[in-house]
This record gives structure tokens, sequence and C-alpha cells, in this order.
């Protein structure tokens, strides 16, 4: 692979005072229209660390991933993208069975333990349609191809062969006859895995889905409720199936796409199913994309209506986010599964210190747009950004320029979890910085045990030997205390 160039410095920082950090707009505290109460405006979005079990359970891992970033005390805290089917999805956590409770009530416990009791607690529920692993081509079209009439009328002098004839011809032709041979979806599922879509109707249970979406997620929040979240988050954003119900290439016919009212009237039915379910007083958020990073996708306009109509029908958040597309990822290896962050899309989603533009901030314009937009429509609902802010200095200025009512930083976070803490404390200079390489997003990308490349390798002095990555070369839960970040590489 080849290196890539470094283009941007994480910028200098005059860190504040306790006093400073006590009087500014990131630790006020905010209310909620739910009532709940967090004291101060800093966020942590959902990040998927891959630590769960392979039945999608809580694993003594996935408690020390969020007692630790509990420790740093932030206002809120949003755990990983969960399951609300009872479906197998490998190492993600999943909701879709009272079974799940006994693990997501301890996960609860770690968190009021981590904080204190002063960091809220949400769950991020989602939906996902088939995505299926690239399979290598003879494979795919000796077992996995539909024939049909057309293939068989492709290919000269085979109309009365039998179809392991005819599997044998497409196994013989060369890449640009086959390519004509084959429909582009049939391409598409050969060349980077078969994906399902929400516009693919002739499927009766993608057909189904606006009947059996809102009782679905409407039950994940129940659990997630009894199991004492403070709230959950919906997400409708990047590759998922409520973000794909949303998006302008949704073209469904049936009044749940093909305009702007049909592409809302899903996620806007399961926002009602969930409130009706939970009461006024769960909170509930909506993660949605301000803007889709794809050609003919959604764009700022449209965000700024979805956050209109989200925060007209009750949600207590408003979470931006941006890009991360399925429809633009890179070519997978043969054997494994299309990454929705591998594209344009997904470089828009986390941007990096690679990209010709710098990351720091870069989706602040996303969200205010979007919050100008609900106040335009008369509601208050809090808006949170997120994307490259790993500052006192750039969340102020962004709470203070009414880019956002709350402050996200999910790879800073990840990169000190105590950086909140040390921020309130008035020891910025303690702060481990995030350097925007995407090393994290890497690992997630691999589905192995996401870390940060900043300690994942470090040993602290006197600190007992942490837990390790399978691999025995990573470190799984962030130092303590004042550390310094070792980059050095790997062992071996």
């Amino acid at each position: 692979m080849t290196a890539r160039t470094t283009r941007h410095s994480v910028p200098a920082e005059r860190w504040p005072s306790a006093a400073e950090a006590a009087a500014s707009r990131l630790f006020a505290p905010l209310s909620l229209r739910s009532g709940l109460l967090l004291h101060e405006r800093t966020w942590v979005p959902a990040m998927v660390p891959w630590r769960a079990t392979a039945d999608g359970e809580v694993s003594p891992a996935v408690l020390d991933w969020y007692r630790r970033f509990a420790e740093g005390a932030p206002g809120a805290l949003v755990v990983e993208a969960t399951g609300i089917r009872d479906v197998p999805s490998g190492p993600l956590l999943r909701i879709g069975h009272d079974r799940f409770l006994p693990g997501l009530q301890r996960l609860v416990r770690a968190v009021r333990e981590g904080s204190g009791g002063r960091t809220r607690l949400l769950l991020q529920i989602i939906d996902f349609l088939a995505v299926r692993r690239r399979p290598e081509p003879r494979r795919f079209l000796r077992d996995f191809l539909v024939l049909r009439p057309e293939h068989r009328a492709a290919l000269a002098g085979l109309q009365g062969a039998g179809d392991d004839a005819l599997r044998d011809a497409l196994c013989a032709l060369p890449q640009d006859a086959l390519a004509r041979v084959l429909d582009a979806r049939e391409l598409e599922a050969l060349r980077m895995g078969y994906r399902e879509r929400v516009t693919d109707v002739h499927l009766p249970h993608v057909a189904d889905l606006p009947a059996r979406l809102p009782g679905l997620f409407a039950d994940a929040a129940a659990r997630a409720q009894q199991a004492g979240f403070d709230g959950v988050e919906l997400h409708a954003a990047h590759a998922y199936t409520l973000a794909s119900f949303l998006s302008r290439l949704n073209d469904r016919a049936d009044g749940y796409g093909s305009s702007p009212e049909g592409r809302l009237r899903l996620p806007l039915e399961v926002l009602a199913a969930v409130r009706a379910r939970v009461g006024p007083s769960f909170t509930v958020s909506v993660r949605f994309l301000g803007d889709e990073g794809l050609p003919g996708g959604g764009t700022l306009p449209d965000a700024c209506r979805h956050g209109a109509a989200f925060a007209r029908a009750g949600a207590d958040v408003l979470s931006v986010s941006r890009g991360g597309k399925f429809e633009d990822a890179r070519q997978p290896a043969v054997g494994e599964a299309a990454y929705p962050y591998t594209g344009p899309s997904g470089a828009l989603c986390m941007p990096s210190v690679f990209d010709a533009e710098p990351p720091f901030g870069r989706n602040l314009p996303l969200s205010a747009a979007v919050r100008a937009a609900v106040r335009a429509a008369g509601c208050d609902t809090p808006v949170v950004a997120s994307g490259g802010i790993n500052s006192f200095t750039l969340a102020e200025r962004a709470l203070a320029e009414g880019a956002c009512d709350l402050v996200g930083a999910a790879r800073q976070t990840l990169a000190d979890p105590d950086w909140f803490r040390k921020l309130r404390e008035g020891r910025g200079a303690a702060i481990a910085r995030c350097l925007y390489t995407n090393y994290c997003e890497a690992l997630d990308q691999r589905h192995l045990e996401v870390t940060c490349k900043l300690w994942d390798r470090l040993g602290v002095p006197g600190e007992p030997a942490p837990p390790r990555s399978r691999d025995g070369r990573r470190r799984l839960v962030a130092p303590r205390g004042d550390w310094t970040p070792a980059l050095r590489p790997p062992p071996g």
C-alpha cells in the first residue's frame, strides 16, 4: 500500500484555565424537552468497537470500553449501533430480544459507576439490510447467479444447453464479455458482493419494511428504557435502512419514496411509534445526514427539511453527520464485504489529515444550516455537531456562533477519554490530541477491535497489564492519568 502524505498538522491550542472552562458555553448545562438534564454540552457519538460477543451480547470488553469513556464524564455518551432485530450480525450489540437486557443493564451500571452518575447514556438503535461478501468469480457464476433467459440468449449456440453448460460458458468468458451479459445488479454482486436496497420491493421482506420497522424500533426503545438508558438515538444516517429511505436515491412508488414527503414518511412513522411506546420523558435523538456526498444523493437543503420535520415531530436531539454510503465504496477484496467509509462519501464522514481540506470542524456548516432551519420552524431542538473537533477553542466557537448546541467528539474521545475532565480541571496541556490519521477507522474496516495509535502499544510505568487484542499487539483500554503518546512501530 502506498504511504499517504500528511497535509495538515493539529492546530496549536491555548487551553483554558479551570475558571475559564467553568464559565464556558461548552460546560454549561442543557435541559432537553424530555426533561433530561445534561450537565454540559459535550457529546460522545456512537462508535462501534467490535467487542460484543458473536451473539450480540455485552462482553467484559464492552464494559471496559464504555466504563473508560465514562471516566471522562462527558455530558452524554451514545452506545454503539445496536441491531433491533434478533438476527445474526457478528460482534455488534443487539437488542432484538429480552435476553439481551441483563447485559445492557450491566453496561448502564458500568457507565453510571465510571462517571459517578454524571454522564447521560443513550443507545443508538439501527436496522440494516443484507450485505454479503464479495465472492470468488467462479463460485458466484456457479452457485449464486440466478440464471435468466437473457443469459442464455447472449451466448450463441447454448440456447438448448443445460444449466451446467451455461454456467461453464459464463465462467469461461473474458471480463469485458461477461460484463455485457450480466445486468447491473448482477455485475455489482460479482464485483462488490450482493447488497439489498430499500428499493428492492420485489423482495417481500423489503416491501414490508414500512409495516414492520416502526414496531421493531418501538420494541427496541422500550427494552432500552427497561435496561435503564436515558434515551435512544434512531440511526437514520450513513448506510442504514432509515438513511436509505431518506435518500434522494429512494424511488419507491408505494408512498415511501420518490418525493420529499415520501422519503420522510417511514422515519417519521418510526419516531412516532417510538415516542408512543416510551412516553414524553424518555429522550429520543435522531442522527441523520447533512449531506450524503453522492451524485444524485441528498444535499443540505434536504437535511434542513429533515431536521425541521424531526423537530416538529418531537425529537429531543438532532445529530448531524455526513456521507458514509455504500454506493461509492471501494471494491473489497474477494471474501470481504463492501465497507461504506472507503469511498469519497466515506472521506466526508471521517475527514483526515490526508485530505486536501483540513479535517478540523469541517462539518460545522452543515449543523449550522440544520440548526437555523429548525429554529425557523419554531423549534428549539438542540443540534449536535461532530467531525474533527479536538480543541476547546473550536468547540467554544461552534457554540458561540450557533453552529450547534452540543459538541460531538468521537475520535478525540477515543484518543483521550479523559479530555473533557482535563479541560474542566484546567489541564488541557495534558490532553492526548487525535491526529486524525484514521488508524481507528482502518481497524473498524477490518472488523478488528478498535483502538487508537496513541495508546494501543503504550506501556505506562506502574500500570497493571491492560487487556490486549486477540493478536496481543494492541491494548484495548486507553491509559489513565497523564501519559505521553508513544508513536513507535508495532513489535515484530
